[in-house]
């Protein structure tokens, strides 16, 4: 199972947040030269993305020449995201300092000769940290080509049509990496599951990265910024700093610190859950009817997660809009509990199923209001700050769920007790939530 990507991170540093948006509209937006041939580089990146990030977990999990245990398939996810944590901070300091240009150039290009190395090291059977660490630069170049496209946004578009270029880009681009994902699902079909096929279908990544490097090639010099740059070279000591200073504002701030809380139950229990899911589907399930084990069972679980996105999108802002957004996210969390003891009782397909689509739905909630928080509360001063810290949040407590799950669960997924204690974190999570609102806000010093 799947669920919505990263935060978005602001779009430039010292955006001005109360600036006026106007709607231009989507005809209107892709006939804008710099901004379709910037969304064209995006949709080949993120389609790269997606192939990659199948390939390799099919080639991991489903692999009928690898066993796969609960400790190999955490590490397989802790690859895939944790650059996403580990790297964001980084580049953003140096996105600052570098042309975005030859950043997307480069590093396109820097990720195909990779996926080649990974696709080698499918091919020739090898597993554990070989494996692990080819595919971990992968995604950690496939991070900082994100964040250059996010920042090089504002260069192509008006600025009081951000909001609206940003939400198609984002949309849509992940809507790419999902298509992405289901050619390797169909890939992998034609040219079989084993070391031989799972190489083939990887070095399809490389068209995607390469076509990218192409599109990006045809901006003009310094198109993309930065427009200043700061020669200064203590970039981890500015991030480690940054990170401080989030703290420090998040915690200053019961409403954002609040979200914070929930948003961090829910990505702690969906990491829990995804593990069995993977593990259930690769082991204990069998096919029935129209569901069908397998990796094919688990392209069914992300497509309904994906319509759980999808719906999410259309209820959180009624649901705000009638309720507010502090009771919007308890009714979210309280769902969530709910579908999890369901999951629980029942653990079949189907359950999973439902759950894929509720749990997409729920969280995906939680994530748009823990947004809307950051982006309205935590002050334009430290946003970019506070934004960093809420990347990591996002992804190391999913990848810290996994890795517990993954010491707990038996070999097949089989735990309706470990889903149970992922419901247990929903209902932490939601008396953490109301405990913050009940603070008042500090006064942050300086």
């Amino acid at each position: 199972m799947s669920t919505s990507g990263p935060p978005t991170p602001p779009l430039a540093v010292g955006t001005p947040t109360a600036t006026a948006t106007e709607r231009l509209g989507f005809a209107r937006l892709v006939r804008t030269r710099g901004y379709r041939r910037l969304l064209a580089v995006r949709f080949a990146t993120q389609w790269a993305d997606g192939v990659f990030q199948a390939a390799l977990g099919g080639a991991v999990l489903f692999n009928p020449e690898r066993q796969a245990d609960p400790l190999a398939v955490a590490a397989g996810l802790a690859v895939l995201l944790l650059p996403y944590s580990v790297i964001g901070p980084f580049a953003g300091a140096l996105l600052d300092r570098w042309d975005r240009k030859r950043v997307l150039m480069s590093a396109n290009l820097a990720r195909a000769a990779l996926v080649v190395v990974v696709a080698a090291i499918v091919f020739a059977g090898v597993t554990g940290p070989g494996l692990y660490l080819a595919a971990l630069a992968v995604a950690g170049i496939s991070r900082f080509v994100n964040s250059g496209l996010s920042v090089a946004l504002p260069h192509v578009v008006p600025r009081r049509h951000l909001v609206e270029a940003n939400t198609l880009a984002v949309t849509a681009g992940a809507a790419m990496a999902a298509i992405g994902g289901a050619s390797a699902i169909g890939l992998r079909q034609l040219l079989g599951p084993d070391d031989t096929g799972s190489a083939i279908t990887t070095l399809a990544a490389v068209a995607g990265s390469v076509l990218a490097a192409t599109l990006a090639a045809g901006f003009g010099r310094s198109a993309l910024g930065p427009d200043r740059t700061d020669p200064g070279s203590r970039a981890a000591v500015t991030v480690l700093h940054g990170l401080a200073d989030g703290a420090r504002a998040t915690a200053a701030t019961p409403s954002v610190a609040a979200s914070f809380l929930a948003l961090a139950a829910h990505r702690l229990s969906f990491g829990i859950t995804t593990l069995l899911t993977l593990l259930l589907f690769r082991y204990a399930f069998t096919d029935s009817g129209p569901f069908r084990a397998g990796l094919a069972g688990i392209g069914e679980a992300v497509l309904l997660a994906a319509a759980g996105l999808g719906t999410a999108a259309l209820l959180a802002p009624w649901m705000v809009r009638r309720w507010g957004r502090p009771r919007t996210i308890r009714v979210a969390l309280l769902v969530a509990t709910v579908t999890q003891l369901a999951l629980a009782a029942l653990l079949s397909m189907p359950a999973v199923l439902v759950a894929a689509f509720v749990l997409g739905a729920t969280g995906q909630i939680v994530k748009l209001c823990t947004d809307a928080a950051v982006q309205g509360e935590a002050g334009d001063g430290v946003l970019g700050r506070v934004f960093a810290l809420y990347d990591i949040v996002f992804n190391v407590g999913y990848v810290l769920a996994v890795a517990v799950a993954a010491l707990l669960s038996p070999s097949d997924g089989n735990a309706p007790w470990l889903l149970g204690a992922a419901a247990l974190l929903y209902v932490l999570g939601l008396l953490a939530h109301d405990q913050q609102l009940r603070r008042r806000p500090r006064t942050l010093a300086g």
